[in-house]
């Protein structure tokens, strides 16, 4: 029913909009120098009117009847929820909900079905509400807009103003989002470090978050603090992404060097954007190809010569993942070569140097601030990949610098930690907020200092 009243609204604002310019025109009789805006602004004014208070309406209601009807819900069924926790009651509403809606539950009984069926009753209920409060105003908005489009009226202010509003509420959405997602990162971890102590954490060389509440004070249901210790995620974090940068760093460095000086328009043409299409791959597919091909061929060339090579080793992940990112050294540090301008190249030739010596001695000096930033850029995103390692390198928390080894990221814990319903108030699920915050102050260091660099070292050409 939403959906259809959203495409009504949207067609709506089609129709306004032609019929305030319309309007517009017909108030002058066709002498639109009389009028103080243009007629599509007066067209766009009688849009938004029409459909912009009825689309914030529905948008409110998206966000607040959730809660409302869960509420009811709970109201409604107090005596069965009486017993349970916390968890156990937002496995319920979440199942009910699923239910109702023709989702997958965990599982079903009479008390579930009761339940989702106050939730359809109400989810109906509350449809009907909103769409008869959005038809009310968007009619009143259409009419009252409608009646002060005249020759003076000053339409395009109010649209400008109301174009404004929008672009400062989007802008404010990004800014609020990153701030929430921070500050959901340091409060849940602040839990977790209650039980945990911060140096134990930062410091240890043990990971197993699985045996957190067994040995000592499992009766009473305190974690062992002694297997939060992130240094083998740590480790094997750097590790990956340190054979992922020796694959990408010099392969797309030599790239954008050989597109940026060496090949022809033609050549450039084709071979830029298919050495792009690396980056559009889903990085599951890089995934299956570590897991599939690379891996067992690294095992099968350590056999050969007399190594043991993991099945998962943090060789194949460490490949592969560079292979994902050359696009992303490539093509920041072709554009940054680029933008050097060409007549340091004459100055260079002009003086007797080869191409070679140019490039070497002019334009990566000049350029090398922003192959820096590619390069750190680049580091950030092995830091924060998950899919590849997830597949190709394992979930073994070895504390090793071999890449021939299992190792595991803190990306693949996070995952690893968060997956299936879990308690929100354990060391083991809070640890990944903990992992995350730490993950988020290595690559906002990363990014602080590439762009520290840029502006350190960055030259300004005419």
């Amino acid at each position: 029913m939403i959906g259809y009243l959203v495409f009504a609204l949207a067609a709506l604002f089609v129709i306004a909009y032609f019929a305030g310019r319309s309007r517009a025109i017909a108030a002058v009789d066709g002498d639109v120098a009389r009028l103080h805006s243009l007629p599509g602004q007066h067209g766009m004014y009688l849009a938004l009117a029409a459909a912009g208070p009825a689309l914030i309406a529905i948008i409110l209601w998206g966000i607040i009847t959730p809660g409302i009807e869960s509420s009811i819900v709970k109201a409604r069924f107090a005596s069965e929820l009486s017993g349970l926790g916390v968890p156990q009651t937002e496995a319920f509403i979440r199942d009910a909900r699923a239910i109702a809606f023709g989702g997958v539950a965990g599982f079903s009984d009479a008390t579930k079905e009761a339940a989702a069926a106050v939730y359809r009753s109400a989810h109906a209920t509350s449809s009907w509400i909103i769409v008869a409060l959005s038809v009310l105003l968007a009619a009143a908005g259409f009419f009252l807009a409608y009646s002060r489009i005249v020759p003076a009226f000053r339409a395009r202010h109010v649209v400008e103003r109301v174009v404004r509003i929008a672009l400062i509420a989007c802008s404010a959405v990004a800014i609020l989002t990153t701030i929430g997602i921070i500050l959901s990162l340091i409060f849940e971890s602040f839990r977790f470090f209650e039980q945990v102590p911060f140096y134990k954490f930062l410091f240890g060389t043990h990971w197993s978050p699985q045996s957190a509440f067994t040995g000592a004070g499992a009766e009473a249901g305190e974690a062992n603090a002694e297997i939060f210790g992130m240094v083998p995620l740590f480790v094997g974090t750097l590790l990956i992404t340190f054979i992922a940068m020796l694959v990408a760093a010099p392969i797309g460095l030599m790239a954008a060097i050989y597109l940026s000086d060496y090949a022809s328009k033609q050549v450039r043409a084709v071979a830029k954007p298919v050495l792009e299409i690396l980056a559009g791959i889903p990085t599951v597919v890089y995934g299956f190809f570590a897991a599939l091909t690379v891996a067992p061929f690294f095992r099968g060339l350590g056999e050969s010569i007399g190594l043991g090579v993991a099945s998962e080793s943090a060789l194949a992940a460490g490949v592969v993942m560079g292979i994902m990112i050359i696009p992303f050294v490539s093509s920041l540090s072709d554009d940054v070569i680029n933008a050097v301008p060409q007549s340091l190249r004459d100055g260079s030739a002009g003086l007797g140097a080869t191409k070679s010596e140019t490039i070497r001695k002019v334009v990566l000096p000049a350029a090398l601030p922003g192959i820096v930033s590619a390069m750190l850029l680049a580091v950030s995103r092995a830091i924060g990949e998950t899919m590849i390692v997830v597949m190709a390198a394992g979930l073994a928390a070895n504390l090793t610098i071999n890449p021939l080894e299992a190792v595991t990221t803190v990306t693949v814990q996070i995952v690893t930690l968060l997956v299936g319903d879990q308690e929100f108030d354990s060391a083991k699920t809070l640890a990944a907020f903990a992992l995350g915050l730490v993950l988020f102050c290595i690559t906002l260091a990363l990014n602080i200092v590439a762009l520290r660099v840029v502006q350190k070292y960055r030259e300004q050409y005419d």
